[in-house]
């Protein structure tokens, strides 16, 4: 969320800003509502002053045994006056919140103008994808051949987009779990958290999911939200907090269930695993200040390459274009993991940096130690992964030729000692 001020003194950059993203311009209305609430509320502060004086006046009457009925009258008029125009200042501001509240973030100078993720640019590219002497197969395929990704029962009791794990495949999906957790609390010194799966529209708005991205959200009866991922609780957890700027960084991990409707998804990914309902999640999230986020998200980008370095999983890194950048994104690396049966790369991580963007909505600053003024934290976000999508990976760039999958060095630990999972089928 923008600060109008901001607007009103960078006109001409915000504009730019939004023309980058393929949108009009928008600081000359917002600037013209800005105004209407203004001069309302200076009206309603100057009407209150007004019937101060009268006020006064009236006691003065009184106390020299005048008539004071005209000045009551004149009180009287001021105060529906008062209300009226504190009333249009409060329409005027709910448009203008509304409006703002819609507004995507502006783009970093460094991120690459374009239209779609064909205009994307890669950064730098990871591991050799592996040489299959036999045609590759899909993780569907290599799933349901081994019985253990049963599409159809998940599809009898939920409908589609939903998948059942069982046995060793259940396990890995596990091992993946727990692997990404060691390896950012012990390694990369993040804070593990089990937060809230369900959270109030004032979370959502937040991390500004809502109110533009609401029908791609699951809500229940009594007015919660299914998160979509866990960037939504762990953000929240400075919402409207003053933290103390020598506490910064702050670095949160969790694995939650993500859930979305993937409104807008159809006929996209329609098999398999890529592109579910339900979903497990590796997020991070970090909270410093100003001018701590840029190096942080080069870092955030790191500790989610490191995971798959350990899995050995061929990837590469591009910055999203202007047209492929988030809603909330200033900047954005996506990881692009090697899939063999897909013959492509598919994103398993987006890593984004949000400056003020979230904080603002969310009212959550910062102060340096003897300092009486504040400023608006920076807020990032990364997947530290995907984990079905990890497993996705896994299946396909470890496959053998009968079908069976090899586990990753890095896995076997948490699969009690398990080297090959199937085989001969």
């Amino acid at each position: 969320m923008f600060d109008i001020k901001w607007i009103r003194d960078n006109a001409e950059a915000f504009d730019a800003g939004l023309a980058r993203r393929k949108l009009d311009g928008m600081s000359a209305g917002l600037i013209e509502l800005d105004k209407t609430r203004r001069d309302a509320e200076t009206r309603a502060q100057e009407i209150q002053a007004e019937r101060n004086k009268l006020s006064k006046q009236i006691g003065v009457a009184k106390a020299s045994g005048e008539d004071a009925s005209e000045i009551i009258a004149e009180v009287s008029r001021s105060k529906q006056a008062q209300s009226e125009a504190e009333e249009e200042a409060r329409i005027a501001t709910d448009k203008l919140n509304d409006v703002l509240m819609g507004i995507p973030n502006l783009p970093l100078d460094d991120v690459p103008d374009g239209a779609d993720e064909d205009d994307n640019r890669e950064e730098r590219t990871w591991g050799t994808p592996p040489s299959l002497d036999f045609e590759a197969k899909e993780h569907f395929d290599l799933g349901e051949a081994l019985g253990l990704m049963d599409f159809e029962t998940a599809a009898k009791m939920s409908g589609a987009r939903f998948v059942l794990l069982s046995g060793p495949l259940a396990r890995m999906e596990r091992a993946l779990m727990s692997l990404m957790l060691d390896m950012h609390t012990t390694e990369h010194e993040l804070l593990e958290v089990n937060p809230p799966a369900l959270v109030r529209d004032s979370a959502l708005y937040g991390t500004g999911q809502l109110p533009k991205f609401g029908e791609d959200l699951f809500k229940t009866e009594d007015d919660l939200w299914l998160i979509p991922t866990a960037e939504v609780p762990l953000t929240n957890i400075v919402a409207g907090e003053i933290l103390d700027e020598e506490t910064m960084p702050r670095r949160y991990t969790a694995m939650t269930w993500c859930f979305r409707s993937e409104a807008g998804s159809a006929g996209k990914d329609t098999r398999g695993m890529i592109r579910q309902h339900q979903f497990s999640k590796v997020e991070m999230v970090s909270v410093v200040t100003p001018d701590q986020s840029d190096a942080e998200l080069e870092r955030m980008a790191g500790c989610a390459e490191a995971v798959l370095q350990r899995l050995e999983l061929p990837y590469r890194v591009v910055t999203l274009c202007t047209g492929d950048l988030g809603f909330g994104a200033r900047k954005t690396y996506d990881l692009e993991v090697w899939l063999p049966g897909q013959d492509r790369y598919r994103e398993i991580s987006s890593c984004s940096t949000c400056g003020d963007f979230q904080a603002r909505r969310m009212k959550a600053r910062c102060r340096a130690t003897g300092e009486k003024s504040t400023r608006f934290v920076h807020t990032l976000n990364g997947s530290g992964l995907a984990v079905g999508r990890t497993l996705i990976a896994v299946l396909e760039n470890y496959q053998q030729a009968d079908g069976s999958i090899v586990v990753p060095d890095a896995l076997q630990p948490y699969m009690g000692g398990l080297k090959v999972i199937g085989g001969d089928v």
